[in-house]
């Protein structure tokens, strides 16, 4: 029999009873000659672990549920140094996200690397990529986002320890009780204690993305291996757009996006979006495709109208379905996303 869920998939905190910052203990005396060697090397990096795609939640008590934020995959560095705040792709972000380092400079540990994602929240409290992006300027933008807030949704190395080794459960205790008392810009990414068909089901009743599910005794491993899955309630994928149509009541904006996805080494066209964004996103779409013309067609498009592009701009497109002959049914544009976000392009499998 499920159960439905215990709280509505809204970031709120949780209740512990020690008020003590947690702390590792070390496995070895520290150097004396070199007191201020951490046990652990401290990575300069470390790729992330990306969710599966999954239509339906897994079953049993091995898996642990949290809300899926619509964001910027972000890894906050905590180190001696300073704080240091590095996108998906492996790119120094933190002059983009000050608000956030300021937050992380408060956080009782010395040292640490929190896994999470940056987000801009609308006035229900839902992750609006869309809203992200404009606190950040666009695509390419150089402005800072102080409206951005960050959850931490795992614990990489702590107080001098690796942790990525250990099981999920335990690092994630590690970090609830890191993160127990933080409420402001830097938040926990709770754990929505529910069955996963149900929990799913609120999500999208809610408005939300999704959700992920974590297999509790897995330790961290970089790339997509099914330690991690991701339900979606509606589908939101990455494509690259390769020309545009002009809009028919303004000459100076986008009409629509025509949108391609990967199969193997080719492109292949998937159709176009012309819904989702705003007349000012449109005219400047417009500018940015018109410095990217090309009289090569990326993929074979007919069409009186319709201006080509070199196919270097990725878009992120909410959709329902495809359709019998490979087209996105009912996209929407949700936004450009950054080359150093290293977003993964949608790949069309062989048949």
């Amino acid at each position: 029999m499920t159960k439905p869920p215990s709280k509505k998939p809204r970031p709120i905190g949780l209740s512990h009873d020690s008020d003590a910052p947690a702390r590792s203990r070390p496995r070895t005396a520290r150097d004396p000659q070199q007191p201020q060697l951490p046990f652990d090397p401290m990575p300069t990096r470390i790729e992330p672990c990306l969710a599966l795609l999954k239509l339906t939640p897994p079953t049993g008590p091995e898996w642990a549920f949290e809300v899926k934020w619509d964001g910027y995959r972000l890894a906050v560095h905590i180190e001696p140094s300073g704080i240091r705040i590095i996108s998906r792709g492996g790119h120094d972000w933190t002059n983009r996200f000050p608000a956030i380092a300021k937050a992380a400079k408060t956080l009782a540990v010395a040292t640490a690397i929190l896994d999470g994602e940056g987000v801009v929240l609308d006035d229900e409290g839902r992750s609006d990529f869309s809203a992200l992006q404009q606190s950040l300027g666009g695509r390419g933008g150089n402005l800072s986002s102080n409206a951005a807030v960050f959850y931490a949704f795992d614990l990489l190395y702590f107080d001098g320890h690796d942790l990525t080794g250990m099981e999920q459960s335990a690092r994630r205790h590690l970090l609830e009780d890191l993160l127990k008392d933080e409420a402001g810009v830097i938040r926990l990414s709770e754990e929505i204690e529910a069955d996963g068909d149900v929990l799913f089901a609120s999500a999208c009743e809610h408005g939300l993305e999704g959700i992920i599910a974590k297999h509790r005794d897995r330790p961290y491993r970089s790339g997509r291996h099914g330690d991690w899955l991701k339900i979606k309630c509606v589908q939101s994928d990455s494509f690259i757009v390769v020309g545009y149509e002009p809009s028919i009541v303004n000459p100076a904006a986008v009409g629509s996006l025509l949108l391609a996805a990967q199969q193997g080494p080719d492109l292949v066209y998937v159709g176009s979006v012309g819904t989702g964004f705003t007349d000012a996103i449109a005219a400047d779409l417009k500018r940015t495709l018109d410095r990217l013309k090309t009289k090569t067609p990326p993929v074979p498009v007919k069409g009186k109208s319709i201006v080509f592009s070199q196919p270097t701009l990725i878009v992120e497109i909410e959709y329902r379905a495809w359709t019998g002959d490979g087209k996105l049914r009912h996209p929407s544009y949700k936004g450009l996303r950054e080359v150093q976000d290293n977003a993964a392009i949608y790949q069309i499998k062989d048949q």
